[in-house]
């Protein structure tokens, strides 16, 4: 029978202690956070390599992030025991399950219903009352919560839509993966008093978010 508790503390060891996450509130949520639970059946024996894991196949796939780049944004995004956090492409909820032991509320954003129901029944099975799943375009926010301490894109994107910025309340951050493939950068979004500040904090390649594309420009 496989030891998904010492599969989860290897990870933690290995690929998130080992990368600089020295936030040990990070590190005891991603613990306590059994990644297994938020994958198919099929992939549980997979759930805690180092790398990003396919959760649905199709057009568009999506994927859990790779659990290092995922706890470095987190660090980077300085979640508060007190924050309203937006948790945007939050798939079948590992992340979300993650903030909801760093922050006070999160709010769990998925388009795709199918994921954002299986993300849903998980967190409610393990008891986390503080985070709930709402369904709805991901580029657009949830402005209905809004404004927001801190922001996280679960995946890498072209650019930042302004929808997602204006939802940050003074003070808060929006943290991204912005490029793709090995031009990625992991980037923080800061809602400051002269306006919206960022700053590239490591390299990361993650699979792009779906709706995050840019858009093809005209050519004369």
């Amino acid at each position: 029978m496989i030891d998904f508790a010492e599969m989860r503390r290897a990870m933690v060891d290995a690929q998130v202690r080992a990368n600089d996450v020295t936030d040990l509130r990070i590190v005891g949520a991603m613990m306590e956070t059994p990644r297994e639970r938020f994958v198919p059946a099929s992939l549980r024996n997979f759930a805690y390599i180092d790398d990003d894991l396919l959760v649905k196949e199709g057009r568009p796939s999506r994927y859990l992030m790779e659990p290092m780049v995922l706890a470095k944004l987190l660090q980077a995004a300085d979640v508060g025991p007190q924050d309203l956090v937006l948790d945007v492409g939050a798939g079948t909820g590992y992340s979300t399950a993650i903030l909801s032991r760093l922050a006070g509320q999160v709010v769990a954003l998925e388009e795709d219903a199918e994921l954002a129901a299986q993300g849903s029944a998980v967190i409610v099975d393990l008891g986390l009352l503080n985070a709930a799943f709402v369904h709805g375009p991901l580029t657009a926010g949830w402005s209905r919560e809004a404004p927001y301490d801190v922001i996280l894109l679960n995946g890498s994107v072209d650019a930042v839509p302004p929808a997602l910025l204006a939802q940050l309340k003074p003070g808060g951050r929006l943290v991204a993966v912005v490029g793709a493939g090995r031009a990625g950068r992991a980037t923080v979004f800061s809602n400051t008093q002269g306006g919206i500040g960022s700053r590239i904090v490591f390299d990361a390649g993650v699979p792009l978010l779906p709706g995050f594309e840019a858009k093809p420009a005209f050519v004369f």
